[in-house]
């Protein structure tokens, strides 16, 4: 036995703290003593291409001159074109069918699933599925289980209805997916590249190659990866050479190994109680191998990349399995002597997560020659912390790349289809005006000049779906702007500016309409749509609105191929709804996009697997919670765990030994910093098994408080100054000597609010996009009852036909809305008309609705205003109306002169000041003023006398002290010098020029700054 292990095939291992592509190089160039020839006749088997990026830089590392690189050949990438060349050039299979097409039709079966329980389905849903079904169909092809098992392990397992209707379907699937593939005419992946592994090992026993063959790094147990190996093995100058396996034969290494639970060693394990343990997915390597670990040499290559030789058992030791884990509480001073380059970072959020992260990379290139790289299966993290390394200059190579949906071509198609989705509406519309890619150059100023009017335009109520009905839009704010003009006198060369600026605008609008107008277009009748009409929509609209810059550069290049594949094989999927178009599209944007140089050469952020064969002197391990990393395991959609189990497919715990395996490799570098967040926006975050498993293991490592003290002060505001309330003072003759009934109020109690809104010309905003609003449907119950009034009143009848009318206008823009404001509407108009009539009965007439006045004041300040309606009784009594549609001000208020609308426009209808469209409105005594709540809800309707309360007062009198009171207020900050105080009497309930006024700030209020 002994001479028969002697003649084993040369197996491998580099340790954990061995920087694993350093030492396979120099290994290498040792092995072939130097003999460069030797060396460039090598072939070198690698898990992907990352790998052979890696080993490129290795070699060039440790050359010392010029050297002829060995062949090196991804195996792990399923239908990569150099393993094709590798395995020799002529395939026994076709080509794989491409990737987009694969998922189009598997979608596409999944689609057609038999009415049920998934019936109903969404587009994007069928195309999860899909995805979903595809990877259930490569697990099965991989591990070269034939599908006719699926029939065997249907009748033979006991499961619940809705997964026997699943696996049934999934075994229906998988007998119609080889008509598909061969329709088109190409091979599933892995059983082309199973074939290739066999074609090559049967050449290799015929005619074995000249030359090294190493296969590194390479861990799959599948069948074909194992034949491969042992096939590699086999060769007289064939090596395997693995990253991270526990070489320690030691009485406690021979426990934890034997703790590992493995099916492939034990064929009758019930269970898969070891696959989450980091050495599992080696151990079963080892097993399908029939090999020993004893059978394992050590590579034997020490770098200058590596970490401390210690760390490697402590690293073993930190992992092994609970059953051989009994013996840590008599290590700890030993484990933290182990550790002593490895610090934690606890932050706050994962924003400061990746300040700190940033600054540790940024702090690392402060020494010469020095690397570091981040290590996380967080894309959002690595985002993050490659935003924060732009703000010094620095871009860094991240290897996962960011998804196609997040680059400004995918942002812009997105855009555009949402916005056909949308109708057009405001903000799903200006998104895409407003892009940088869109007229991007010398016309981008003008461009943006006309989206910004656009924008403003378009502020309030959304207007109906079309770009017919922005149209329309447009055309209604340029004849009303020239209105307006007109009836304000405006001189001829303003006039001409404005309409030449008009032109301008209306020839700009037509031409963005008509470069949107094949998506919108695009749906039938039905609203449905396809992928290839969809694809050449969006070819023509983004080439009109952004020319040659949407399909430049790396991801223009990706999406332009994406567009012509989904136009070549889109029509598989069938049609959708027009509504899915933006969610479907965005499944399909999910490639990664990777630039190709500009990343700084000592700083990267790499995935967990890319990491595992690279080594920097700090890797970062950042992102160190639960469902992160590790992540949270996928279920399978169609494959129950008892199903996997019985076809022997890996459980779903293999991903998470995986992923300790990738930490454990990084954790035995030079120095290492783990991060992770207390907490995200919606919860308090669980910390990794992994983190919480080193911190048992060596009683709590040391933390870099100072990095986190950095990270908070580098963005801190530190200590508020609070600002005093302004007081602006403008010049006397500056200052207005007109204002509006509605304006009073607010000069009494915010003199700085009256100032910015009237003198500074200072607006908000309405938002964009908007459903009508409060006062929007006010407005609506005011036509009414102007029209009711103004036409001379008559009966509910008529107001009732009114009403239908204004809610039937309603219902074509918001039909929802009407459906549930409709019924209050109607309960409060009927209401008010009933309400009028009974008020007949007593003698009172509706004598003007919407009647205009002006009133001026003894020291010549003109005060504007109108009324929803004047009312007059047969002895000449007045009474002013106003409608509410939400709460009416309180009697206390306007008798605290803090609501003097009614009052100021009561002085004017007494002195005959006040006129409607039709003629003048004839004077009269003051009587009431009221205001009338038409909510329409379980009240339909309130009358609110303005002056109820005690002591009683009569209107004339109130009248009287009001005229005072705003004679008074006028005077001083109107005609005199007063400043216009922000702090008179602010408005705690936050206005609109709070903001502005800083008011949180000197209130000091926490909850407002």
């Amino acid at each position: 036995m002994a001479n028969a292990r002697v003649l084993l095939p040369r197996i491998y291992s580099i340790p954990p703290h061995v920087a694993f592509v350093d030492a396979l190089a120099l290994g290498l160039i040792a092995r072939t003593g130097g003999d460069k020839m030797a060396l460039a006749g090598a072939h070198i088997l690698l898990p992907n291409r990352r790998a052979v990026r890696t080993l490129t830089d290795a070699f060039v590392r440790h050359s010392g001159g010029g050297l002829l690189l060995p062949r090196m050949t991804p195996v792990g990438d399923v239908g990569d074109d150099a393993f094709d060349r590798f395995a020799g050039g002529a395939s026994p299979m076709p080509a794989a069918v491409p990737a987009l097409q694969r998922r189009l039709e598997l979608a596409r079966l999944v689609r057609a699933m038999p009415t049920g329980r998934e019936a109903g389905r969404s587009a994007v849903e069928a195309l999860r599925l899909g995805d979903a079904l595809g990877d259930t169909l490569d697990a099965l092809l991989g591990a070269e289980i034939a599908p006719e098992r699926l029939k065997t392990v249907l009748d033979d397992t006991d499961l619940a209805s809705h997964w026997q209707a699943t696996l049934a379907f999934l075994d229906l699937v998988i007998t119609h997916w080889p008509a598909a593939r061969d329709a088109a005419g190409g091979s599933d992946g892995g059983t082309r590249t199973a074939a290739l592994i066999d074609a090559l090992v049967a050449r290799w026993q015929k005619a074995q190659p000249t030359g090294l063959v190493v296969a590194a790094g390479v861990t799959g147990s599948s069948p074909a990866l194992v034949r491969l190996l042992a096939g590699v093995m086999a060769l007289p100058e064939g090596m395997v050479v693995l990253p991270g396996l526990d070489t320690d034969l030691s009485e406690r290494g021979e426990a934890r190994w034997a703790a590992i639970r493995c099916r492939a060693d034990d064929p009758d394990m019930p269970g898969r109680e070891g696959e989450e343990h980091p050495q599992h997915a080696l151990k079963a390597l080892l097993a399908r191998l029939h090999l020993q670990r004893g059978d394992v040499q050590d590579w034997g290559i020490a770098t200058p990349h590596d970490g401390p030789a210690d760390r490697t058992p402590r690293v073993h030791a930190a992992m092994a399995p609970a059953d051989a884990a009994d013996d840590w509480h008599s290590n700890i001073s030993d484990a933290v002597q182990g550790f002593a380059s490895v610090r934690i970072v606890v932050a706050a959020t994962p924003a400061e997560e990746a300040q700190v992260i940033a600054l540790a990379l940024r702090r690392a290139l402060e020494t010469p020659g020095k690397r570091a790289a981040l290590v996380t299966p967080d894309r959002a993290l690595a985002r993050r912390v490659a935003a924060h390394c732009r703000r010094w200059g620095l871009a860094i190579d991240d290897s996962a790349g960011s998804p196609l949906r997040l680059n400004p071509p995918g942002t812009l198609a997105l855009a555009l289809v949402e916005a056909m989705a949308q109708g057009f509406a405001p903000v799903a519309l200006l998104a895409v005006l407003k892009h940088p890619l869109v007229a991007a150059g010398d016309r981008r100023g003008i461009w943006l000049t006309q989206v910004r009017r656009l924008d403003r335009l378009l502020r309030g109520v959304r207007p109906p779906p079309g770009l017919d009905m922005v149209g329309e839009a447009v055309d209604a704010a340029v004849g009303s702007r020239q209105r307006r003009l007109v009836r304000d006198k405006s001189d001829a060369a303003t006039i001409a500016t404005a309409a030449a600026g008009d032109a301008e605008f209306i020839d700009w609008w037509r031409t963005a309409s008509i470069a949107l107008e094949p998506l919108a277009a695009l749906a039938d009748r039905r609203g449905l749509i396809t992928l290839p009409k969809l694809a050449a929509a969006l070819r023509q609209t983004g080439s009109d609105l952004a020319g040659d810059a949407l399909w430049s550069g790396t991801a223009g290049r990706a999406l332009a191929d994406l567009v012509d594949q989904i136009e070549i094989d889109g029509a598989s999927f069938g049609d959708f709804e027009r509504d899915e178009a933006s969610a479907l599209l965005s499944a399909l944007l999910d490639a990664a996009i990777r630039p190709a140089w500009g990343g700084h050469p000592r700083i990267a952020i790499l995935g967990p697997l890319e990491a595992q064969l690279q080594r920097a002197d700090l890797m970062i391990l950042g992102g160190l919670t639960e469902g992160s990393w590790p992540g949270k395991p996928a279920p399978d959609p169609w494959l129950a765990p008892a199903i996997r189990t019985r076809l022997g497919l890996p459980g779903l715990a293999r991903d998470i030994g995986l992923a300790a395996h990738d930490f454990a490799s990084a954790l035995a570098s030079p120095q290492v910093l783990l991060t992770r967040s207390r907490r995200d926006a919606s919860a308090p975050l669980v910390p990794s098994r992994f983190w919480l498993r080193l911190q048992a293991f060596t009683g709590g490592l040391s933390e870099d408080t100072a990095l986190l003290a950095l990270a908070r002060r580098i963005d801190g505001h530190g200590q508020p100054a609070p600002v005093p309330p302004p007081r602006p003072t403008p010049p006397a003759v500056r200052r207005p000597r007109a204002l509006f009934v509605t304006d009073v109020d607010t000069l009494i109690v915010d003199p700085f609010a009256y100032y910015a809104r009237t003198m500074l010309k200072l607006s908000a905003l309405e938002p964009l996009d908007q459903d009508p609003t409060a006062a929007t449907r006010g407005t609506r119950i005011h036509d009414v009852m102007e029209r009711w009034i103004g036409s001379g009143g008559g009966s509910l009848d008529r107001l009732q036909q009114i009403t239908e009318a204004m809610l039937l206008e309603e219902g074509r823009q918001f039909p929802l809305l009407r459906a549930l404001w409709a019924p209050r509407a109607r309960r409060a108009l009927m209401w008010a008309g009933e309400q009028v009539h009974a008020r007949e009965q007593l003698g009172w007439q509706p004598l003007a609705a919407e009647a205009s006045g002006e009133l001026t004041l003894p020291n010549g300040i003109v005060i504007r205003g109108r009324a929803d309606r004047v009312d007059r009784d047969a002895e000449g009594r007045l009474a002013i109306i106003d409608y509410k549609t939400g709460k009416a001000p309180t009697p206390a208020k306007v008798r605290a002169f803090a609501a003097n609308q009614l009052s100021l426009l009561m002085a004017m209808a007494e002195t005959a000041q006040m006129r409607t469209r039709t003629g003048g409105v004839p004077r009269g005594l003051p009587q009431s003023i009221q205001y009338w709540e038409m909510g329409g809800g379980k009240t339909s309707g309130k009358i609110v006398d303005a002056l109820k309360g005690t002591p009683p007062i009569t209107l004339a009198d109130h009248i009287e002290a009001v005229l005072a009171q705003v004679t008074m207020m006028t005077s001083e900050y109107l005609l005199g010098d007063a400043a216009f105080r922000a702090d008179r009497q602010p408005n705690l309930a936050w206005g609109d020029y709070n903001h502005l006024a800083r008011v949180a700030e000197w209130l000091d209020l926490p909850g407002r700054r």
